[in-house]
């Protein structure tokens, strides 16, 4: 079974998705590397990605495939990256889907998947391409696909079944926030379970998978839809807090998805989403649009935290 495999580097098994990015994800609950500006990937924009997919590139014909050629210590791949050509070129990319934070294609008798941390750009001939890039389609009709990594990403080329990453298998099985399988019993359930218990509401929400596709990107706007703060006590929750996490778990993700994804990441053509975010990097130092208070971001489980002190009490 083919492993992830970074150039020159050792292979990772499946418990380290993302190698060293995710490395520490397990013992300190780090959902991204707080390090530099990175594509996040989460559901909403990994369902704007797949549906735009579907627009632009399905029934295209791939005619060459560039992999590697701005090489990146930090980039993912499946096997031998320079076997994608062999693999690739000549199929035609059948449907995009959205498996939690992941973005795949169906190629014929292969899948393409992208992780978080990986941006996605299409363009029509004679439009500017990016300088790096760590993989590039060209169709037939010379319109391109570009995946560029900034700081760490998977690209996985593989046959299906052949692939045995723990977190998209786990993504494959486990239903999606906006999914009927993800019902209030459901999600109560799972903050019911002891060991759920002495958690805060971020490490509840976005770390060991428990929501596929939910990370610290989009759990700050729903957390302050709650009124949740993010290093609350799962055991601190009163059932009405409870049933409003569910409810706005639900409605965040869904009205991120249908405007376009957030406005602090980009869509497949480059424009960023249209889906105004409450509480990110963007609004730090602002009045919350609920009480005016300032909104404040402060260090928490190896990444940033966006809150209102006033609506959200710790």
């Amino acid at each position: 079974m083919a492993e992830a495999v970074a150039p020159g580097k050792k292979e990772y098994g499946s418990e380290s998705v993302f190698g060293l990015a995710f490395f520490m994800v397990e013992n300190a609950g780090i959902y991204t590397l707080n390090m530099r500006r990175c594509e996040m990937i989460e559901l909403p924009e990994a369902m704007v990605l797949a549906k735009q997919c579907n627009q632009a590139i399905a029934g295209k014909k791939i005619e060459e495939i560039l992999v590697n050629q701005s090489p990146h210590k930090l980039a993912w791949f499946v096997g031998d990256p320079e076997d994608y050509a062999k693999k690739l070129a000549g199929k035609t990319i059948e449907k995009a889907s959205a498996i939690a934070g992941f973005v795949e294609l169906k190629i014929e008798d292969v899948r393409l998947a992208f992780s978080d941390g990986v941006q996605l750009l299409y363009a029509q001939q004679g439009e500017q391409f990016p300088k790096k890039h760590q993989l590039l389609i060209r169709f037939m009709d010379h319109s391109f696909l570009a995946a560029s990594i900034r700081m760490y990403g998977g690209i996985w080329c593989f046959d299906p079944g052949e692939w045995g990453n723990e977190y998209y298998k786990i993504a494959k099985v486990k239903p999606s926030p906006l999914a009927e399988g993800f019902s209030e019993d459901y999600f109560l359930k799972m903050m019911a379970n002891e060991k759920m218990l002495k958690l805060s509401a971020k490490a509840f929400l976005a770390t060991e998978q428990r929501i596929p596709g939910l990370g610290n990107g989009i759990l700050q706007d729903i957390l302050f839809e709650a009124g949740i703060h993010p290093k609350r006590k799962l055991n601190t929750f009163s059932m009405k807090e409870k049933r409003a996490l569910y409810h706005g778990s639900l409605a965040v993700i869904k009205a991120m998805a249908e405007q376009n994804g957030r406005d602090t990441e980009k869509d497949l053509f480059g424009n960023p989403g249209g889906y105004g975010t409450a509480m990110s990097r963007k609004t730090v130092g602002q009045p919350c649009p609920k009480c005016g208070d300032l909104i404040r971001k402060e260090a928490y489980m190896g990444g940033s935290i966006y809150y209102c002190p006033s609506c959200q009490k710790e």
